[in-house]
């Protein structure tokens, strides 16, 4: 096996893990889409060009709620901002990688990649590691797309008494485990958390997501600073 290939099978064994919750949230959003009339083929359409399972569902009850294109465009558009700090932490990491990787990457580029990639990224110095998170983020398609084809056949099985709503907060606080064995990961997953919670009716234009992920930027940045002179 080579290495490239050997790299990638790595980043598919390390996202596996958190492939569990987005079974359900996939089922949702194609259960959801069909319920709210679009075909089964807008439905896998939207799967595969937006590629962003909060964004997706936002888009969904936005659409369902009768927003405009500009709302529902922005609102999207704002969700998906988080991936602008990906992007801007693995530039780091993927600097010499040549522009037609970047944007391959980018695509691939979803929550679970990046949090097994990150630190995948920090740890090895392997010439082909950028196909740790090719491999990661190729298998959160996959299992989106196949999620989304279920939920859509099996849209009309599936109650609505199931409950399977808890897996959009489930998948996303999966991604966080790793951060709670430091102190002020903790700290800073409170600050955001809080303001977004404190936020969700009070910023307007449901800008929340940006000002709480904004905050604790900031808030890590000068706990960062502060750890640093200490240790001076």
């Amino acid at each position: 096996m080579s290495n490239r290939l050997k790299i990638f099978f790595e980043g598919v064994a390390d996202v596996s893990s958190l492939m569990i919750p987005v079974v359900p949230f996939g089922i949702i959003f194609g259960v959801l889409a069909i319920d709210l009339g679009l075909s089964p083929i807008t439905t896998m359409a939207m799967s595969i060009i937006i590629f962003g399972g909060a964004s997706q569902i936002i888009f969904l009850q936005l659409f369902s709620a009768g927003a405009s294109s500009l709302v529902i465009l922005s609102s999207v558009g704002a969700v998906n901002s988080r991936h602008l700090l990906y992007g801007a932490v693995l530039s780091e990491h993927l600097s010499d990688l040549k522009i037609i990787w970047k944007i391959i990457i980018s695509y691939f580029l979803v929550d679970q990649a990046f949090a097994v990639s990150n630190y995948y990224l920090k740890k090895n110095k392997a010439k082909n590691k950028h196909f740790h998170l090719l491999g990661a983020g190729f298998t959160c398609w996959t299992i989106w797309q196949i999620t989304t084809f279920l939920g859509i056949i099996l849209g009309s099985i599936v109650p609505d008494n199931l409950g399977l709503t808890f897996a959009i907060p489930l998948t996303f606080l999966a991604l966080l485990v790793n951060d709670f064995r430091k102190l002020i990961n903790v700290i800073v997953i409170i600050i955001s958390g809080s303001i977004a919670t404190l936020g969700y009716q009070v910023i307007p234009f449901k800008a929340y997501v940006i000002v709480a992920a904004i905050s604790s930027l900031l808030a890590a940045y000068f706990l960062t600073k502060l750890i640093n002179r200490k240790n001076d």
